[in-house]
């Protein structure tokens, strides 16, 4: 049976509310729950951006059972690989092993804030490999030195290392990320539900391993309600990621998603209150050989309506 996450959006949230949502999520029944990583939001109507590794410590400390997962982090730009890799093991202790990194090669709307320019794409995923590979060697308790084409360490060591080193996912979008998924990662993440995806990661060496999805969704008892603040809040979502990676800015975002309508909206993520169009979308990631789907509930001042919603309606018909 699949599994249902949620998802802690840090563009619609504070710290504190994201902390008491994913408390709310556990006592619902969510599965896992996921949270992203940004340092700003997408559109400047979904008025937030916390730090993420915070709200993650709070959230270990906070709950008890259910797994959290970085839905990711970039690894390359705003941090450096060394201090993830010392970041994401102080999770791993702190939730009990309940930690999953998810990494990314990352999008312009966040990490340019540190200067120094945008790498193209193909630059982006030759830093994704030199990081993982930096992680992966710190984890396993050595000094490390390491001198790549990106990145540097010298002389380097993590000295609170839990006993089993989080498993590692990683974003995938295409044919380099996903045979850098198969090379490196545990587990597969992906926004849409592509089969294709899975097959070039299964072909990569990913075979048997985890696959997560991420669906939006916008639930409200009155449909144009749901309808009207999706558009206000996740227009942007409608555009492909071979865009929305490069633009630099919430008003670019804006602007580029001017011309998106409700109809468009609509189309690309379920809304209102009928349970079994919201089961379809998540369904779609099942059918595509996903093994894991976190919803992602539009509207931060939602959250505690979507998740009782979620316990009493749309968790049971999804495990019928």
């Amino acid at each position: 049976m699949i599994k249902i996450g949620y998802t802690m959006m840090c563009e619609q949230a504070g710290p504190k509310q994201l902390v008491r949502d994913v408390v709310l999520a556990e006592e619902a029944g969510f599965d896992f729950a996921v949270i992203s990583d940004h340092y700003f939001p997408w559109l400047d109507a979904q008025g937030h951006s916390p730090y993420a590794w915070s709200v993650l410590g709070a959230a270990a400390q906070a709950t008890a059972r259910i797994p959290l997962m970085t839905y990711v982090t970039c690894p390359t730009r705003r941090y450096h690989p060394a201090v993830v890799a010392q970041k994401a093991a102080t999770m791993q202790l702190l939730s009990d092993g309940r930690f999953t990194l998810g990494l990314g090669a990352g999008e312009n709307l966040n990490e340019h804030v540190v200067g120094g320019g945008w790498p193209t794409v193909g630059v982006r995923h030759e830093m994704l490999e030199e990081a993982i590979e930096i992680i992966s060697a710190l984890w396993a308790g050595d000094t490390v030195t390491y001198r790549g084409e990106h990145f540097d360490v010298e002389s380097a060591k993590i000295w609170d290392l839990p006993d089993i080193a989080p498993p590692i996912g990683i974003a995938v979008s295409g044919s380099r990320s996903c045979r850098i998924a198969g090379e490196y990662a545990d587990v597969m993440i992906a926004v849409e539900p592509n089969g294709a995806l899975g097959a070039m990661f299964d072909a990569a060496g990913g075979t048997g391993k985890p696959r997560v999805g991420q669906i939006a969704l916008s639930y409200d008892p009155d449909p144009d309600i749901a309808v009207k603040r999706a558009l206000d809040q996740f227009r942007w979502f409608t555009g492909s990621w071979k865009v929305n990676a490069e633009l630099p800015l919430p008003a670019s975002f804006d602007a580029a998603s001017t011309t998106v309508r409700a109809d468009d909206v609509t189309e690309k993520m379920p809304c209102g209150p009928d349970v079994a169009r919201h089961v379809e979308g998540i369904r779609a990631f099942e059918a595509a050989g996903f093994t894991d789907v976190a919803l992602v509930q539009v509207g931060g001042e939602t959250q505690e309506q979507f998740i009782s919603w979620a316990s009493t309606e749309l968790l049971p018909a999804l495990r019928g």
